[in-house]
């Protein structure tokens, strides 16, 4: 299948939500924000990194035991941090090891990930993470990295507790601009009224991403863009980690009041999900390949377009 791909790059002019902090900004001992394309140093999850040779690096990340977004809930880490975790780790060795300029745009075709089901469970205080990154079937255009294949295994001492990756491409601004030039301005739709936060395991209206419609097992996608831990960098359409969230969102409004905690998790991004016209997002349970488990398709399409295909599935009982 033909993919277009998801993008993160640089910010669009939208109103953040906080206030904006320098360029090349950092916690003690962390990461540059820059550097992972976030907007603000709460975000950065990533605290060191190490290049091994051969493609391999060790990148460090803590997770944090109080956050505005990712907070633990109800004893468990938000499942999305693997995503988020994934997707930095990526996005800083393209510019700390392979030279990337930041005024790159980054290209998710996929993302996923297998975890251990008590991994999510969240100890009192940080939790702090090692992880080997392998990137290989590296290609280069006029001497610059032009996309990779990402994979993470994240061990807990000598165990592995996740494993994950996918395949990420780059695009110069020059590049990025032909190619999305009829969307710049970008055209803004009505932010919709959200569905109930707690229908979707958010603490409150802000932190959803879906609309409800009346149709059961179907949302409208709607995210504020004042949202900076969802939109980072904001740019001129819905960037990939809100079509995650929409994804877990979609799975824990169609089964609850029941619980869910996706063990494993894939996404393929089919084309950009622009802010107007409306995404739909749709989801139903299909049968799962974990005795005991529960699997979820979620999908998205935009002017009768699929836009995202997701997979999530929960361990057993």
């Amino acid at each position: 299948m033909n993919r277009t791909p998801v993008t993160d790059g640089p910010r669009a002019a939208d109103a953040p939500e906080r206030a904006e902090e320098p360029i090349g900004s950092e916690p003690a001992g962390g990461v540059p924000k820059d550097l992972v394309h976030r907007a603000h140093t709460a975000d950065v999850l990533l605290t060191a990194w190490e290049d091994l040779g051969d493609g391999r690096f060790t990148v460090r990340a803590k997770w944090p035991d109080t956050h505005d977004f990712f907070a633990p809930m109800h004893g468990k880490h938000d499942p999305v941090l693997i995503v988020e975790t994934l997707r930095q780790s990526a996005i800083l060795l393209c510019h700390a090891a392979f030279a990337v300029p930041l005024d790159h745009h980054f290209h998710m075709e996929d993302l996923h990930y297998r975890s251990h089901p008590e991994f999510l469970d969240a100890p009192d205080g940080t939790t702090e993470l090692h992880l080997d990154v392998t990137c290989s079937d590296i290609r280069r255009r006029g001497g610059r990295l032009a996309a990779t294949d990402v994979r993470i295994r994240v061990r807990d001492g000598d165990r592995t507790v996740v494993t994950g990756g996918g395949h990420l491409g780059i695009s110069t601004p020059r590049v990025y601009q032909r190619l999305r030039g009829a969307h710049f301005p970008p055209a803004l739709a009505t932010l919709a009224v959200p569905v109930s936060h707690r229908l979707v395991g958010r603490d409150r209206p802000a932190h959803v991403v879906l609309a409800p419609t009346p149709v059961s097992g179907r949302w409208q996608l709607r995210a504020d863009t004042r949202n900076t831990t969802l939109f980072g960098r904001a740019i001129d359409h819905y960037p990939g980690l809100v079509l995650v969230e929409a994804a877990h969102q979609a799975a824990r409004a169609l089964l609850s009041p029941a619980p869910f905690y996706p063990a494993s998790f894939t996404i393929d991004f089919h084309r950009y999900v622009e802010f107007a016209p409306p995404c739909w997002v749709e989801a139903h349970t299909v049968p799962s390949l974990v005795p005991g488990g529960t699997a979820v398709r979620v999908t998205g399409h935009q002017d009768g377009t699929p836009a995202f295909t997701a997979s999530l599935t929960s361990a057993a009982r």
